[in-house]
């Protein structure tokens, strides 16, 4: 099956790198500037406390920021307002703030171009010329000139809203795509005819956490919660539905395909149909982790959803088909997954048959030219085979150096498809294979300006303190001196079965033009070595994860290529609960933390909008004594003490973020606030319009990049760059 899937995230979206600064070496320089004096005296917002106490299994939890998480009151935007005046007050003091993003912007001004794939008569591309708010689509026909399919920048004045999502028919005649506005998770939908550009019908509305899949030209598949009473934005939205439109209807007149009773009450339910519109197949999950699948016969108007897994403890999704036989992907009794054949007629489990095993290395698959690519990491880095849809070995697919290879997808027909290569310190290159020949030239490479023979990028393995050994990628300049001196970022991520393979960033460039070192560590938690990795940071297992990043600082400073002075930790998201964490738990250990969008109230995360899907990795505090202790035992709002003194901070988070609430680093910032010893900052920067990250337009990303940088830099010591 070969559904195209746009995702515009910030990180493509975020070309950044920063050239031709320097820095002070020496942070411990007693003659401070005047600025530097004056700035570390800052005076926060006056934040109130109320007298909210939870009582879980007889212990009682004060909550006295509680009134922070009601984004619909006045009292709440008058201390974002707030929070906002002084953060900003402080970053627009730092001396250089404004030169790094001159600097940014300057960088940033280069064509960008994506990789192109097929769709009806015509091949689509997304482009930037430079400084474009958004990505616009095109595309062309043949040899003749491109022209401008879609134009996102055009929807809003500011660019805030983006295109989230794009599916095509099977011959490409229509398409419907979703647009996010101020980056929320809800969305809105619009059916195009793809010839005149011209919507069809009324857009549909309030769709979220959905995936879309048409029925030949008919209609289409997509999955909603109902809208919450009160806020959109942090309500609970527990009940996923599937359900299906058709054309030249109304969208109230829409069927409920599944999710719509007790019994069938999912959190993530979402549909997908084969390429020749016969089979339906139902993924039903309660959490991030593990599905339940069905299978319903189009062909038949009286036909039935047949369960074909029916518990919820391996993950599995429809590959592609061939008539009634069904390629399907699964970690099912095959932890580093395997891809299984079955009918579509008796497709229960008993009946799969192997058609790439299982292997010691984990795999990821796609399809494209009539062929399966298996993607196979190694130590977090990619390998990659072309198989027959009948399980032979075609080729290994030759990669250009060690890092990430990605794509290798397109339609049964195309004689060549796409993928991109790139890692820590290579920008990212386009590459066209044959897929008869396995023969593979230069698409297109990156027009960023950046010389990757100045340096080296290189994988080490550190033990954690339990001595399981944590693979961890380090990139630098070359012939760095190793006198414990150089500006270090320590990113990590850790969780929900999600990989950090090396590739290209023009933000993490921006510290290797500085002469720092950007290491990226491969936790316990991710995916880098299959379910058993995943399963070994989650729930009473997610010290883990801290300890593993505890234990990567540590090897940085021993190893003496930097030291607590000059360490920056950044993570975002369940990252941004990484960072919390291990700065309550070591504080002396880093100098500057980052912690963006973070899961940070572990005590009351699955009451807000999706969180309750995120308890296969951390339980919650309701299911019993010993979760509700060990959740209390690290939750970065709960564990902040006063007269500590913790690192410099920068919390950031988007006012519209409805998958992790901005009430999360509302509360964190305020407990800083109020318990820091010392005179390290601890600020909140509050984006407006803007949500979890993606879609995120790069005039915003641009003065949030320069802000981080500014606030990194000046609170380790730089006094000019």
């Amino acid at each position: 099956m070969n559904k195209t899937k746009i995702s515009l995230s910030l990180a493509v979206i975020s070309g950044l790198f920063l050239a031709g600064c320097g820095q002070s070496a020496d942070s411990s320089d007693a003659a401070k500037s005047s600025e530097q004096t004056k700035m570390e005296k800052v005076m926060y917002p006056i934040t109130k406390k109320g007298d909210v106490v939870d009582e879980y299994f007889g212990t009682q939890v004060p909550d006295p920021y509680r009134w922070l998480e009601d984004d619909m009151s006045a009292e709440t935007a008058d201390w974002v307002k707030a929070q906002n005046v002084t953060t900003q007050s402080y970053l627009s003091n730092i001396p250089y703030r404004e030169k790094i993003e001159k600097r940014l912007s300057a960088l940033l001004d280069y064509e960008k171009v994506g990789t192109p794939f097929i769709e009806g008569d015509y091949s689509y591309f997304y482009k930037n010329d430079g400084l474009q708010n958004q990505y616009v689509l095109y595309r062309q026909k043949g040899e003749s000139e491109a022209e401008v399919f879609l134009d996102p920048n055009t929807f809003s004045e500011d660019g805030t809203v983006s295109l989230a999502s794009l599916e095509f028919t099977q011959d490409g005649s229509l398409a419907v795509y979703m647009i996010s506005e101020g980056g929320s998770d809800w969305r809105k939908a619009r059916i195009i005819n793809t010839e005149t550009k011209e919507m069809v019908e009324k857009e549909l509305v309030d769709i979220k956490f959905s995936g879309l899949s048409w029925v030949g030209n008919e209609g289409f598949y997509y999955s909603s919660y109902d809208k919450p009473k009160g806020s959109e934005l942090s309500a609970k939205t527990d009940q996923h539905k599937l359900y299906y439109h058709k054309l030249g209807t109304s969208q109230a007149d829409d069927t409920l395909v599944f999710g719509g009773t007790d019994a069938e009450k999912h959190r993530y339910v979402g549909g997908n149909v084969t390429d020749d519109g016969k089979y339906l197949l139902v993924s039903a999950a309660v959490s991030t982790s593990g599905n339940r699948l069905f299978i319903k016969d189009l062909t038949k108007s009286d036909s039935k959803l047949i369960p074909v897994v029916t518990n919820t403890d391996s993950d599995n999704y429809l590959l592609t088909s061939e008539g009634d036989d069904l390629l399907l992907v699964t970690n099912m009794d095959a932890p580093n997954k395997r891809v299984v054949k079955v009918n579509a007629l008796s497709p229960e489990p008993k009946n799969w048959v192997d058609v790439i095993p299982e292997t010691e290395n984990v795999l990821s698959v796609s399809t494209g030219g009539g062929y399966l690519f298996a993607k196979y990491m190694r130590h977090a880095t990619s390998f990659v085979q072309q198989y027959q849809l009948t399980g032979e070995l075609v080729r290994n697919i030759e990669l250009p150096e060690v890092g990430t290879a990605g794509g290798f997808s397109g339609k049964k027909t195309q004689a060549k498809i796409y993928y991109s290569f790139s890692n820590q310190k290579t920008p990212s290159t386009t590459f066209s294979l044959d897929v008869k020949s396995g023969s593979s030239d230069v698409y297109m490479k990156s027009k960023v300006k950046f010389n990757s023979d100045d340096f080296e990028s290189k994988q080490v393995f550190y033990a954690s303190k339990d001595g399981t050994k944590v693979p961890m990628i380090i990139t630098h300049k070359k012939g760095l001196k190793l006198d414990g001196t150089n500006p270090t970022i320590l990113y990590g991520y850790g969780g929900f079965n999600i990989s950090l393979q090396p590739q290209f960033s023009s933000t993490r460039a921006a510290w290797l033009e500085l002469g720092g070192v950007y290491a990226v560590a491969n936790l316990r938690g991710g995916g880098e070595y299959g379910k058993k990795w995943h399963d070994a940071g989650t729930k009473l297992q997610k010290q883990n994860v801290f300890d593993d990043f505890i234990a990567a600082a540590e090897y940085l400073i021993s190893e003496k290529i930097t030291s607590s002075d000059k360490l920056a930790v950044m993570g975002g998201s369940n990252g941004g609960l990484l960072v919390g964490a291990v700065m309550t738990q070591r504080p002396e250990l880093f100098k500057v933390a980052l912690p963006a969008v973070g899961v940070l109230d572990m005590l009351r995360y699955h009451t807000f909008t999706s969180g309750a899907g995120w308890a296969y990795d951390y339980g919650t505090s309701e299911d019993n004594k010993e979760m509700f202790e060990y959740l209390l035992g690290y939750s970065p709002v709960h564990n902040v003490k006063a007269g500590v003194q913790y690192p410099a901070t920068l919390v950031t988070t988007g006012d519209h973020d409805d998958r992790v609430v901005p009430a999360h680093s509302f509360k964190f910032a305020a407990e800083l606030q109020a318990k820091q010893a010392g005179s390290n900052p601890t600020l909140i920067r509050i984006e407006t319009d803007a949500g979890h990250g993606a879609g995120t337009p790069i005039s915003k990303t641009i003065e949030q990049y320069a802000d981080i940088y500014g606030f990194t830099l000046y609170n380790m010591g730089v006094k000019d760059i």
